[in-house]
């Protein structure tokens, strides 16, 4: 069984999806509690919503669950936020901080080694051996990082989230006129809210991989559950009115990014 699914485009953009995947072996399944079953912090059809936007891009999935391990946090276990309520590598507990885990079958630092060489190692291999390939055609990768949370979540942040949320680690990780061209498309999109490095500044991967003097760029997007789901509760079935709006905006971001990135390649040659 492959826990990596990827799919080679001809885009300088590569679409990834670290939090879409439900697979959890049988093994890690039984150590689960009943709340840790329910894989409530899924960041739920996030990959169906991104289906088909941007013929020719690149797409990279785990199809792990976070719970295994959490591909988007540092493999070293380092916090994304210090000092900030997060989860970790493989959590302990799910958004609302409630422990995942039956008592006496946490994992343990053996259980996270294994999980990083089998799960959290092949997924960025996978990613990173896509990044050469595309920036090899276009001599520019853009990652934009596919995530959804639900709109709330006191452990995490206070309030409401924002519809959209866009991350670049205070501008660090992508081109300003990369950033501009989201942030701009986010703010203007009639009937949602949005936020530039609010609460969620990008996570590993963006951090990671964004490194625009060589070339590799990388945008985080966390999208608030409510605009795209029925609720944000069990079975968090897809709403299809509202996907289909959100969807026509998710075009137009994905769009300039890509022009965009091709007008970066194009002065750059």
């Amino acid at each position: 069984m492959s826990f990596v699914e990827f799919n080679r485009g001809t885009s300088p953009v590569i679409l990834a999806f670290p939090h879409t995947g439900t697979l959890v072996p049988d093994d890690i399944a039984g150590r689960l509690n009943d709340e840790g079953r329910k894989l409530r912090d899924t960041d739920w059809r996030i990959n169906l919503l991104y289906a088909g936007l941007l013929p020719g891009a690149t797409t990279v999935r785990a199809a792990f669950h976070r719970y295994v391990i959490d591909a988007n946090r540092d493999p070293t276990g380092a916090s994304l936020y210090p000092g900030q309520n997060t989860t970790s590598l493989v959590p302990l507990t799910d958004f609302d901080n409630q422990p995942i885990w039956k008592a006496g079958q946490e994992p343990t630092e053996a259980d996270i080694a294994e999980r990083t060489a089998l799960y959290h190692r092949p997924y960025h291999a996978v990613l990173e051996a896509e990044i050469a390939r595309v920036k090899a055609l276009h001599g520019i990768a853009v990652v934009y990082d596919c995530h959804s949370i639900r709109s709330r979540c006191p452990f995490l942040f206070d309030g409401v989230l924002p519809d959209f949320n866009i991350g670049t680690d205070a501008g660090k990780t992508c081109a300003p006129e990369i950033e501009k061209a989201v942030a701009n498309i986010c703010a203007s999109a009639e009937g949602y809210t949005s936020v530039l490095n609010g609460r969620f500044r990008g996570g590993w991967t963006t951090r990671h991989y964004g490194k625009p003097e060589t070339g590799v760029h990388a945008i985080q997007m966390e999208l608030a559950q409510i605009t795209h789901l029925e609720t944000e509760e069990p079975p968090f079935d897809m709403d299809h009115g509202k996907s289909r709006r959100l969807s026509k905006t998710l075009t137009s971001i994905l769009a300039a990014v890509e022009r965009t990135a091709l007008e970066l390649a194009g002065a750059r040659t």
